[in-house]
């Protein structure tokens, strides 16, 4: 230990003399910096510290993801790759890193896989209640999902995208949320608002990935699986002179792409023959499909479906909605002959408009409108706040608000105020 020591002193350039006496102060500064510094300093000889080099295990040798794929890459490296992640804490495991470099200011734990853990798929555990599916919405999704996973067995041309379309307030996303509930299939959803970025082509990939999401459910999960984007044409669709972005183009083309090849997906990873992903169908919905990209819609690559339920349709959707209420078919009868040619979100706006009263007296009962934000925020937390009592529905109460729904309709329809404010704006 002294001969360490004095070594050290040497190498420090404190003792110029090879065989000084060192003073019991000196010694005990260079034992306490030898031994307590974190960066130690061993001299030793060539052999001895490659030995010592040999026996250390590097840290990925010690990682739990000890399997190595064809280019002898280990699988953090390759989720590094393909992520893309920037996150430089990733890996920060308290009790496992020494929590020195862990932190304690923006949490102790850091999960490196915590984003491929996230449950991406939509279970539609808030249906309750038994709802009406139309047979002719159903006999068409069932069939294009049918067909998308048989297609390796079918010797015809199957369209990877099923576009349904219709007018406003039809129920086209509520009645395929439905047929998902009923089959068991677990879809990944994106709306039209995600189709747009700051970052170029960054949509894109973004389809790409809740693809490829959607194929990992079918294979680690066991069960149907397939993307489903609402208001496509909200998001892809030219109206008037709308400006065409970059990302809608690389959203059309990566559409496009995945109809012709749903089986070869990147999303920026090397390509790897053994990649192959799951095909899953794609399913679409929107309003206005002639205002989408022609070669994407064509036949082959997207079969659609025109919805526009019909007068029976309405009354079984409807009385299914009234049924907890008490409402008889019969009345359900006389509610859409009274207002006819209305979509099918007027008839549950219709049902929300009769809570008003009954929401204003229970807003009276716990204060009044001054201290409701009070009570809703303190209150409710624990769990003090009023039963809320929904009202009986009644025919004249339906009847009532849906004369209102409609006199706002007409009240808009009349009024175009944009008229008033814009002299120049032309029919």
């Amino acid at each position: 230990m002294k001969h360490d020591m004095i070594l050290m002193g040497k190498i420090l350039g404190l003792h110029p003399n090879p065989n000084p006496k060192p003073s019991p102060l000196l010694l005990t500064s260079l034992y306490r910096s030898y031994y307590s510094s974190p960066f130690s300093l061993r001299c030793s000889s060539s052999s001895s510290s490659s030995q010592e080099s040999k026996n250390m295990k590097h840290l990925s040798d010690q990682s739990s993801w000890e399997s190595k794929d064809s280019q002898g890459d280990d699988y953090l490296f390759r989720l590094g790759q393909e992520a893309d992640n920037m996150n430089i804490s990733v890996g920060a495991r308290h009790g496992v890193v020494d929590d020195l470099f862990v932190g304690n200011f923006l949490g102790k734990d850091s999960d490196i896989v915590f984003d491929y853990r996230q449950k991406a798929t939509r279970s539609f555990q808030y249906l309750h209640g038994d709802y009406y599916i139309a047979p002719l919405f159903l006999d068409k999704v069932a069939c294009h999902i049918a067909k998308n996973y048989l297609a390796h067995t079918l010797d015809i041309k199957v369209p990877l995208i099923l576009g349904i379309w219709g007018g406003k307030g039809q129920g086209k996303t509520f009645q395929t949320e439905l047929i998902f509930r009923a089959m068991g299939v677990e879809p990944v959803t994106m709306s039209a608002g995600e189709l747009e970025s700051e970052r170029a082509g960054e949509p894109g990939r973004l389809i790409r990935d809740r693809y490829r999401t959607a194929s990992q459910v079918v294979q680690n999960q066991g069960k149907m699986s397939c993307l489903m984007i609402n208001d496509i044409d909200a998001g892809l669709g030219r109206f008037g002179n709308t400006q065409m972005t970059v990302n809608n183009q690389i959203v059309v083309g990566t559409l496009m792409n995945l109809s012709d090849n749903p089986t070869r997906v990147s999303i920026g990873q090397k390509w790897r023959d053994s990649d192959v992903t799951h095909r899953v169908p794609v399913i679409v919905t929107g309003n206005d499909f002639s205002t989408l990209y022609a070669p994407l819609i064509r036949d082959g690559r997207m079969e659609k479906f025109f919805w526009q339920p019909d007068r029976e349709d309405i009354v079984n959707i409807v009385h299914r909605m009234y049924t907890k209420d008490g409402i008889s078919r019969d009345d359900v009868l006389c509610i859409v002959d009274t207002f006819p040619n209305q979509s099918l979100d007027f008839y549950g706006a219709l049902r929300s408009r009769t809570y008003d009263c009954a929401i204003l007296e229970w807003v009276n009962e716990i204060g009044g409108h001054e201290k409701l934000g009070e009570k809703l925020l303190k209150e409710r937390k624990t769990g003090k706040l009023p039963v809320f009592v929904p009202p009986k529905q009644t025919m004249e109460a339906l009847l009532e608000a849906g004369h209102s729904l409609v006199m706002e309709q007409e009240l808009v329809m009349k009024s175009r105020l944009s008229k008033e404010y814009m002299k120049n704006l032309e029919d």
